[in-house]
């Protein structure tokens, strides 16, 4: 990147450092940053969302729709994490490619599954093989964030739904009493509620959604860990421009403070949250507020 980076055999202390650390790896690592906020800020709204899709189906008074949101919560919480992804995104990705396949090729007399391969034609792959890089990237990108999304949705189901039995019922029914329906009762009474009960656990989750990002390398996204195993390892002068000894130490330890911090940033930004939803509330933090401003 500097000018005087041409020649790394010639440089000393800081500078041979400064050029070290802006070579094309390097920049994938600053990138893959980047990457590993961008789908933290996707997932997380997301899967609220699924969460709360579904915590309001386990609670509807509809059978099928009730069974829908139990089972969701049940099955996605009941396996593990890794197994989900390593089996799941291979499942949706042929899924996807089946539907393009019956579309795009109805003339095709050929069987898809042939033992453990899954063949389609050139046409309903995805992505097609012609795609430019960033094409692939974002599809695999894409796949990570709907699969964490799945993932951390039926945690965030399990939550909400807890928090929305925990707001007391006879509210609901005294709002119905004074004439407001079913569907009024829930938003303007229950949801408004719901979140003061629902915060801790939902930042528990994110915590663990921080903490789950490594396991983006598993869906083929090559993120800050994936870097870091590859830069810290022994490298050659045979191989590389700038030789140096193992540094998986180093690296680690760069990813640890990262972590530390972003971890430590969301416990302020989350303490902050509760204390704006707990005020004037009649919870055990809306008690202490009130005695503290006493």
């Amino acid at each position: 990147m500097f000018s005087y980076c041409t020649d790394p055999s010639t440089l000393e202390g800081l500078s041979w450092l400064s050029c070290y650390l802006t070579t094309g790896k390097h920049l994938n690592l600053y990138f893959s940053v980047f990457v590993v906020l961008t789908l933290l800020a996707i997932t997380a709204p997301v899967a609220l969302l699924f969460g709360f899709g579904a915590a309001s189906a386990a609670r509807s008074k509809i059978p099928p729709l009730r069974w829908f949101g139990i089972g969701y919560t049940s099955i996605v919480r009941g396996v593990p994490d890794i197994a989900f992804f390593l089996f799941f995104v291979i499942a949706l990705d042929q899924a996807f490619e089946w539907m393009r396949h019956k579309v795009k090729c109805p003339d095709w007399d050929e069987p898809v599954r042939r033992g453990i391969d899954f063949v389609v034609c050139d046409a309903a792959k995805l992505p097609l093989s012609t795609s430019p890089q960033w094409v692939h990237e974002t599809y695999g990108f894409f796949l990570a964030v709907l699969t964490f999304s799945i993932v951390f949705g039926a945690f965030a189901a399990n939550v909400l739904f807890g928090a929305m039995r925990a707001v007391p019922h006879a509210q609901i029914e005294t709002a119905e009493a004074y004439g407001m329906t079913s569907r009024q009762a829930f938003w303007r009474i229950l949801v408004p509620q719901m979140w003061v009960y629902a915060l801790p656990g939902l930042s528990n989750l994110w915590m663990v959604l921080i903490k789950s990002t490594p396991l983006l390398f598993l869906l083929g996204v090559e993120d800050i860990v994936y870097w870091a195993r590859e830069l810290g390892g022994t490298k050659t002068a045979r191989f590389t421009d700038y030789p140096h000894p193992n540094w998986h130490v180093w690296y680690f330890a760069a990813l640890l403070v990262f972590y530390l911090c972003f971890t430590k940033v969301s416990e302020v930004a989350l303490d902050r949250i509760m204390k704006r939803l707990t005020k004037g509330q009649a919870t055990a933090a809306g008690e202490a507020q009130r005695k503290a401003a006493a």
